[in-house]
């Protein structure tokens, strides 16, 4: 069992950074394929960024530039830095881990970027 916990998001301007984190805890997991997700009001869940299984970053083309996934193993914990931010990455943004075939989500944390 594998348990993920967001923190860090909140209001910003646009222009603005916030850093969110995902504290996770459990077994069986591996931080080098945790990633972050979002889905803003009325869209899908989309992919943000996430770690390769070869050691590399991947990001959305919409983040690419602005945004910076990074991760402590010490503390299991993933960060995604997000500079620059937009109104449209107004989003609950998710943590994920795959655990072989399984997925597990936190619960999410809101980023609300407008003036």
């Amino acid at each position: 069992q594998v348990q993920l916990v967001e923190s860090g998001g909140g209001l910003v301007q646009p222009g603005g950074s916030l850093r969110l984190s995902c504290a996770a805890s459990g077994s069986g997991f591996s931080l080098n394929v945790m990633g972050w997700y979002r889905q803003a009001p009325g869209k899908q869940r989309e992919f943000v960024a996430a770690f390769t299984r070869n050691g590399g970053t991947t990001y959305a083309d919409s983040v690419k530039g602005r945004f910076s996934i990074a991760r402590d193993n010490a503390k299991n914990t993933v960060y995604l830095q997000m500079n620059s931010l937009k109104p449209e990455d107004t989003a609950v943004y998710y943590c994920n881990v795959m655990v072989g075939l399984k997925a597990y989500w936190g619960q999410g944390t809101q980023v609300t970027v407008s003036s």
